[in-house]
Formats: C-alpha cells, structure tokens, sequence
C-alpha cells in the first residue's frame, strides 16, 4: 500500500514537472532561443480589427543570424528579426522588407507569454494609443 501510494506521488510530480508553464516575464535571450526553433504561424492578428485572415497558410522561419521567411506556396516574404528590451520590456522585434502585407507587422513587439509552442505579444501605437495584438503559434 505504501509503495503504492509513493509510486502515485511520484507520478504527480512528473506530470507536473513535465508540463512547462507560459512564461508572462520572459528575457530576450528566452524568447530569441524560443522564436528561432521551429516553424511559426501567425494564430491572431488584431489591428483595429481581427485580420488574421490575412496570414493564413504562411509558415515563419526565424533564422538564429536574425533572418525571418515568410513562405506559402511559391510567395516567399523575407525580413529580419531580433529581440531585447524597450520600455523595460522583452520585445521581438519585426521588419519585413517591401512586403504590403507583412509591413503590418513591423514593429517592436512587447512579449506578453512565452511557451516553447506559443508567443502573445502587444504593441501600443505611439499615434492613437491603440492596442495591436500578434500571437504565433508553433506548427
């Protein structure tokens, strides 16, 4: 009964310990390590309104030399990324080069959670005050 009951615990504490929170306090060096692994998709996209719409079907590639692509199907979009700190917040920073579409996620982003599949950030606009909204899911 008793080895029963410590193999029991034992198991509650692996689930637990195997389970990796979202991190609301990530550093840049986490969220560098963290965006440049794996394939990315845009999951929410809010400026004025939900345009997620607009990046459905393009896989992100952010390289560790600060490269980003941008592929679906034959249109590739390519750009540069890095991450630090801006207002005393982890930010991931986007520049997309000549690209209509993508020019609206230029910004720096202030990161908001981090997991190792996940990534919701915000940017508040320096003209109006508004609230943009990016979270990449990994795929």
């Amino acid at each position: 009964m008793k080895a029963r009951m410590i193999l029991g615990v034992m198991a509650t504490v692996a689930v637990f310990t195997a389970c990796k929170k979202e991190n609301s306090n990530p550093s840049p060096a986490d969220t560098f390590d963290t965006v440049s692994k794996g394939e990315w998709q845009v999951q929410y996209f809010f400026d004025d309104n939900d345009e997620t719409y607009k990046f459905e079907g393009y896989v992100l590639t952010f390289n560790s030399n600060g490269t980003v692509t941008a592929v679906k199907g034959t249109d590739v979009v390519n750009g540069t990324w890095n991450t630090g700190i801006d207002d005393s917040q982890t930010k991931l920073d986007l520049n997309f080069n000549n690209s209509n579409l993508f020019d609206e996620l230029n910004d720096d982003w202030h990161v908001q959670e981090l997991s190792a599949t996940k990534i919701v950030t915000e940017d508040v606009s320096g003209g109006n005050g508004e609230t943009d909204y990016l979270t990449l899911q990994k795929i």
